[in-house]
């Protein structure tokens, strides 16, 4: 399968996104605790689902991939065939779109784990958001990690 095979062709309509999911992940410390978060929202901007899960003490990378994958295992689960990812994650989507290698070996394997979820989907696309555009899912990161502080 070639690269190009992994995202939406160019002459696609926007709206064919049948869903379109903001992810971030975060950890205080590098490694500390840490957590995903993710917003999944359907073709009219409607949230339809979101949460954040703690993850133990991962790295911040370690957290980013962790949310791409919870939200291309909901849509595959959910049997959503088109699928776009927004992340303030720079390093995550030039991985994804295969512009960086990956080279750290647990990054790696997340990675692999990704790339396989979005061969199950019809179209799948990745793009970096600046981080103000990305603030529900950060929120649900804090929210997890903060939670998890309170119950220790």
């Amino acid at each position: 399968m070639t690269q190009s095979s992994l995202f939406l062709k160019p002459e696609a309509p926007r709206s064919s996104f049948e869903i379109v999911a903001n992810i971030d992940g975060g950890a205080r410390g590098n490694p500390g605790p840490a957590a995903c978060g993710v917003v999944v929202r359907n073709a009219k901007g409607e949230t339809i689902k979101e949460w954040g899960e703690y993850l133990g003490v991962q790295t911040n990378n370690v957290a980013e991939y962790s949310g791409l994958i919870a939200a291309l295992e909901y849509a595959v689960r959910e049997n959503h065939k088109s699928v776009k990812v927004l992340s303030d994650s720079e390093l995550l989507v030039r991985q994804m779109r295969g512009q960086y290698k990956v080279k750290n070996p647990a990054l790696r394997e997340l990675y692999e784990r990704a790339r396989a979820l979005t061969r199950k989907l019809g179209h799948f696309s990745i793009e970096h958001v600046m981080r103000e555009r990305n603030r529900e899912a950060d929120r649900l990161v804090n929210q997890a990690l903060d939670s998890r502080k309170k119950g220790s």
